[in-house]
């Protein structure tokens, strides 16, 4: 009870307390609080958010690069997946605090190549210009010495885009998941699936 009080005050940008049991004292901080879910919110409105106008065209560019249009959905910017990016690197939490570094470096470093090879930003490169660049930094195992650390970036964006995509409902199409709908009868797991995970359907 106590510790959580500390933690309440802490988020709400009080003074945070410690209370223990012999001598063992428990500190509590916060750093702000959830947004309510039942409630839409603006963009910036929950927090501030960081990226700049550059870092975005940046970010949807490569987006469209990762998960382009095909006859399985539409590309990544059209069911905004560069503005779940931007509301991540801006977020207070932990793990988004953590991944904040990382993206933001790996876009500056992105843009100094695309001027580097082609005097250009790289939202304003051909596709193939753009896949060469990316070719170079799509897979860390195979990434030159002087591509890792660009390697690891693209990695980390590569997974929170596809994470934004594939959370949409065109996401959810794409990939053949039809959701939690009720059925009004199971005949369990499809035959093709047990034979390739060799088991045998013993409950009817």
């Amino acid at each position: 009870m106590f510790a959580a009080a500390s933690a309440a005050t802490g988020a709400a940008g009080l003074p945070s307390f410690s209370f223990g049991a012999e001598g063992d004292a428990v500190a509590a901080t916060g750093y702000g609080t959830d947004p309510v879910l039942a409630k839409i919110y603006t963009p910036g409105e929950v927090w501030p958010l960081i990226l700049t106008e550059p870092q975005r065209r940046t970010v949807t560019a490569l987006c469209d690069v990762i998960l382009p249009a095909d006859d399985l959905g539409p590309a990544a910017s059209a069911v905004g997946v560069p503005e779940f990016l931007d509301e991540w690197v801006s977020a207070p939490y932990p793990d988004q605090v953590a991944d904040r570094p990382v993206i933001l470096q790996g876009l500056e470093w992105l843009e100094k190549e695309s001027m580097k090879r082609f005097n250009k930003s790289f939202a304003d490169l051909d596709e193939t210009q753009q896949h060469t660049i990316c070719d170079d930094i799509c897979d860390p195992d195979k990434a030159t010495p002087e591509f890792k650390a660009a390697a690891r970036f693209f990695l980390k964006f590569r997974g929170l885009a596809a994470g934004g995509y594939y959370c949409t409902q065109e996401g959810w199409k794409a990939i053949g998941f039809v959701g939690n709908l009720t059925s009004a009868t199971f005949d369990g797991p499809p035959p093709a699936v047990l034979k390739l995970l060799e088991v045998e359907q013993t409950v009817v």
